[in-house]
């Protein structure tokens, strides 16, 4: 999984939403805290599963799945910064993060789709 970008990309980004969850009050981890990790979470996982689908469908299925689970943590992040439980640093950093991601995704389904017959 090394060489996709994609899930390079969106896995270092979990680890970053959870250290920095990891800090927060308990009334803030159970509300965004747990919605924000696993929707950053599901980008990565739904990539990795998808790369491990035999069939182009399949595959492809999945890589949609982790877009919209994007768009998903794309919402917890400004909530998150709404409510005053990021810096505007932190929240910059992973907006930047899930801004390249729509692209890299949408390369892979590409990519898939034109090598792949089945």
């Amino acid at each position: 999984m090394g060489d996709i970008e994609c899930y390079c990309v969106s896995f270092a980004l979990s680890n970053v939403v959870w250290h920095e969850v990891n800090g927060w009050s308990g009334l803030a981890q159970r509300t965004v805290g747990e919605q924000f990790i696993r929707a950053v979470d599901s980008i990565s996982a739904n990539i990795a599963e998808g790369f491990g689908r035999y069939g182009k469908k399949d595959k492809i299925k999945f890589y949609r799945i982790a877009n919209g689970s994007l768009f998903e943590a794309l919402d917890w992040n400004e909530k998150a910064k709404v409510r005053q439980l990021i810096s505007l640093a932190q929240y910059s950093h992973v907006f930047q993060e899930l801004q390249q991601l729509p692209k890299m995704i949408n390369a892979l389904v590409k990519y898939t789709n034109s090598h792949l017959t089945i």
